[in-house]
């Protein structure tokens, strides 16, 4: 099996957890890569291991997704959402073939003024637009031939069903089980009392302009931001491709909600104990 890995903190190649994970996988057969970019990964690639966190995750999907290669998280980052699998699981999965592959939808955001060079346009979780300053942010918002009221808010953000439980969760969106074909579209600590998230068909294409005194916004797509010009046109679509991720047999999307997010926890719930 030919495995190539991504490691995004250099302190990490360092740990013996690390190290473990990827003797354990040759002792068993697989060759064994680094890779950085999409250009670096190579013909013959069955799976990418994204070793770190979630946030290294959505940097290893980028690379992942356009060549059709999986991903698979190992978690050594703090939350493990994405990531969320041991070194010690994803050693004994990949040797016995005991997983699955799932599809995760992507956005594709393309800003009337491009993107800087080498940034992505493909996003994981949401793409969003935030002021830089104290003056709040008006955004017009289009799905399909559909106005929307304009949006007063410090920033707007439009996520996949993935990142329901990442920054549109923080911002009063509903939480969405993955394999969900919707788009989420939310303000961020809106200035409108009646305007809520919503939720549309992920078929629809979505048109955002940011309106900022301030003359720029910063411009989000996962991980990744730059600023744009106030006014920008920006088209957010689903993407030709989707995200092929790797599911350990004992992942579960309720487990991880209720474990990493603490959801439903409450003194009531504890049997009487």
């Amino acid at each position: 099996m030919k495995l190539a890995y991504y490691i995004k903190k250099n302190s990490l190649k360092d740990d013996i957890r690390v190290s473990r994970l990827l003797d354990t996988l040759r002792d068993g057969g697989c060759l064994l890569y680094d890779v950085l970019s999409r250009d670096g990964l190579e013909d013959g690639t069955e799976a990418l291991l994204s070793i770190g966190g979630d946030g290294t995750f959505l940097s290893a999907a980028r690379v992942a997704a356009p060549a059709g290669v999986p991903v698979l998280g190992v978690q050594l980052g703090r939350l493990g959402f994405l990531s969320e699998n041991s070194p010690e699981q994803v050693a004994e999965a990949l040797l016995a073939g005991t997983y699955e592959v799932e599809l995760r939808s992507l956005l594709m955001v393309r800003p009337e003024c491009g993107l800087p060079r080498g940034m992505s346009p493909f996003a994981l979780n949401e793409f969003s637009v935030t002021r830089i300053s104290a003056s709040m942010l008006g955004v017009d918002v289009t799905v399909g031939d559909n106005d929307l009221p304009t949006y007063w808010a410090d920033g707007l953000l439009v996520a996949t069903s993935t990142g329901s439980t990442a920054y549109a969760l923080s911002a009063g969106g509903p939480i969405c089980t993955p394999d969900t074909s919707l788009h989420i579209i939310a303000p961020v600590s809106p200035h409108n009392l009646n305007l809520r998230p919503l939720i549309v068909p992920k078929e629809a294409p979505v048109t955002v302009v940011p309106h900022s005194r301030d003359g720029m916004v910063n411009l989000s797509i996962d991980n990744s931001s730059f600023r744009v010009p106030s006014g920008t046109r920006i088209e957010v679509s689903e993407a030709p491709f989707p995200l092929k991720r790797i599911k350990l047999g004992n992942s579960s999307f309720f487990d991880a909600l209720r474990t990493r997010l603490l959801w439903g926890a409450d003194v009531r719930n504890n049997n009487g104990n």
